[in-house]
């Protein structure tokens, strides 16, 4: 029987742990790398050891090179130890070979569920016979993570300043909250108790149809314009006619809440094959953020102004927060997941603002 843990260290529950009557403990050292030396000082001398090293919650290239030169020191600990992902692949997409549309640089510095198997096969044969066994390997490993520490594909200075110019004031409000509210009642003019709705209406089978065609390149840009344009004003004047106060346009143009978003951000890249497990039945294809985050040009401003011009009513305008933006992503490793939150919310707020 083996206990497999995951998705971070033991902490406080490893004296328990380690006192059941299993025959092997599986642990992450890729969220709770610090735990190995308390793991290796404490448990039994029989107890098999299997140590989470590839990262089975995410999608990036291994450093192999890196990471020998954590498990060699293993070898003289004459323990049984078994090498695997960290948790189950069910959270990777199946196989990087199929996706050939994403840039070629960046899909060197990736690894899904096939690949990451195959470095567990690299890093076993490096121990077990030597890394001049696997020398080409372990030499395009090195390669792409270097290649990828480099690339200013990732590192733009310009969202850097960005982030060392963020102070205290950007989190004030330049009024109070009673000004504020006093502008917006008389500029909205609403009742006391005004109605509204979400902003997404249903992707009916039509509107997936037309996008369907659109995206094989079936539909030209202007007919697919067009339709969404059509199925705006219908939810715009549904709307008035069941006596909304403060409307949406239905985001009819919108194929995920953060996918549409990250496509229009420079530092996102995007699969057409890499479907994980959601929740249930429902899989999704994450957005992978590879680079530093900004906002070319304007992502919702051109549908909100033509909604808002189809009514003399108030029309929201919809952004997805950084925080789903980033949840809802792979994310990338080589920066810590504030910073790449920070990033994104400044390329929000660059939409609001």
């Amino acid at each position: 029987l083996m206990l497999t843990t995951y998705f971070g260290a033991l902490d406080d529950n490893l004296e328990t742990a380690l006192a059941l009557p299993v025959a092997g403990l599986h642990i992450d050292l890729v969220r709770g790398a610090d735990q190995l030396d308390r793991v290796l000082a404490n448990a039994p001398t029989g107890l098999v050891l299997s140590l989470g090293v590839i990262d089975g919650r995410n999608v990036w290239r291994t450093d192999l090179e890196r990471l020998l030169a954590k498990l060699e020191p293993l070898l003289a600990t004459n323990r049984e130890i078994i090498l695997a992902p960290s948790c189950s692949l069910l959270h990777t997409p199946i196989d990087l070979a199929l996706e050939r549309d994403v840039d070629s640089d960046v899909r060197e510095w990736l690894a899904f569920a096939i690949q990451k198997i195959e470095e567990l096969v690299v890093l076993a044969r490096a121990l077990n016979s030597g890394r001049a066994a696997v020398a080409a390997e372990l030499a395009a490993s090195t390669a792409a993570a270097q290649a990828r520490r480099t690339s200013a594909k990732i590192h733009d200075p310009q969202v850097g300043a960005r982030l060392a110019a963020v102070g205290t004031a950007m989190a004030a409000r330049k009024s109070n909250f009673g000004r504020r509210r006093a502008v917006q009642i008389a500029r909205l003019d609403l009742p006391a108790f005004p109605t509204t709705t979400i902003g997404s209406f249903p992707q009916t089978e039509e509107v997936r149809k037309v996008r369907a065609e659109h995206d094989k390149g079936r539909t030209s840009d202007a007919d697919y314009e067009r339709f969404l344009r059509e199925e705006t004003e219908r939810a715009v004047r549904w709307q008035e006619e069941v006596g909304l106060d403060v409307l949406v346009h239905g985001e009819f143009e919108r194929n995920d809440m953060v996918q549409y978003f990250g496509e229009q951000l420079a530092g996102f890249t995007f699969t057409k094959y890499a479907w994980v497990q959601s929740y249930g039945s429902r899989c999704v294809r994450p957005p992978i953020l590879y680079g530093d985050v900004s906002r070319p040009t304007p992502m919702t401003v051109e549908w909100w102004r033509y909604a808002q011009g189809l009514t003399e009513r108030p029309m929201k305008g919809m952004l997805t927060g950084p925080v789903t933006i980033l949840n809802w992503s792979f994310v990338r490793d080589d920066i810590t997941r504030e910073r790449a939150c920070r990033q994104i919310a400044l390329a929000i707020r660059d939409e609001v603002v």
